[in-house]
């Protein structure tokens, strides 16, 4: 089938958003041809913003790896992740005792800078829980998987507290046909086991939008919604996230949804995007 191109679409837009996993780069690394799609998108005048679930690197760390992978384009207050807003939420809301976390010590140390004590599900004592205040679910690594689920259920039970969810994808692609479970898919779980709902953050909630579209409002003066366009490649986050918000969406064919599901994707789900395209490279 013959889609549209992404530049003949995007030309008509004063802002692009991009996802990063699956229309940036994949499980190869950087998909080719993508620094000249954002050396494209700031030549032709346009504001450019990186939105990403991914909670397990901040900002700084988020534009090294770019760099490392062959994008070195991308200003560092174009990137907007996950963990940013939940640290955000974490630091005006949880002012006292520990905040245990799901995760590894990477991404904890990032988002729980709040001057509170964190601590690994792993260290926990289930006897001494009393001066735990929050729960974080931050990655899919850094955590036995076995027995450290069961003790996050078991410690749920037990005690009442803000659980909050920083990257809200169930799955991310890990080769062309397979994926691997992400964090969202753990916290769905918890959660139906539990009859609990988290507090999410990451698309396809809006905090991630507003904040763009704030950042947006600050630096360039007032944006209709209708002039952004938001580029991703899964329905259920980045699809929705920009129907709900408001904005234009383009689906791209280069990460979740393949060709062949596309329609029936679509069609099951009631998610509809303004526009798909292969990738953002043609």
């Amino acid at each position: 089938m013959e889609y549209p191109s992404f530049f003949d679409i995007a030309k008509e837009y004063k802002v692009i958003m991009l996802d990063s996993y699956g229309v940036v780069k994949n499980h190869k690394g950087l998909i080719e041809g993508i620094p000249n799609t954002i050396d494209w998108i700031k030549k032709e005048g346009k504001a450019f913003r990186l939105l990403t679930n991914d909670a397990s690197r901040s900002q700084e760390q988020q534009k090294e790896s770019l760099g490392r992978l062959g994008l070195k384009n991308i200003d560092l207050h174009e990137i907007i992740t996950s963990g940013m807003m939940a640290k955000q939420f974490l630091e005006q809301k949880i002012t006292s005792g520990k905040i245990a976390y799901l995760g590894t010590e990477n991404s904890a140390e990032y988002i729980l800078q709040s001057g509170l004590e964190h601590i690994a599900v792993s260290d926990i004592d289930m006897d001494n829980i009393d001066d735990i205040s929050a729960f974080v679910f931050l990655d899919d690594e850094g955590f036995d998987w076995n027995t450290d689920i069961n003790k996050t259920v078991n410690l749920l039970r037990k005690k009442t507290m803000p659980v909050i969810l920083a990257n809200s994808d169930k799955y991310y692609p890990v080769a062309k046909h397979d994926v691997a479970v992400a964090t969202g898919g753990i916290a769905k779980l918890v959660e139906s086991m539990l009859s609990k709902k988290f507090i999410h953050f990451g698309k396809p909630d809006s905090q991630m939008f507003m904040y763009a579209y704030e950042g947006l409002i600050e630096e360039y003066g007032f944006i209709d919604k209708k002039d952004i366009l938001m580029v991703g490649d899964t329905l259920g986050t980045d699809i929705l996230g920009g129907n709900k918000f408001g904005v234009k969406t383009m689906l791209v064919l280069s990460g979740n949804t393949r060709e062949e599901n596309v329609d029936i994707n679509i069609k099951s789900s009631g998610i509809i995007p303004d526009y798909i395209c292969r990738s953002v490279i043609e």
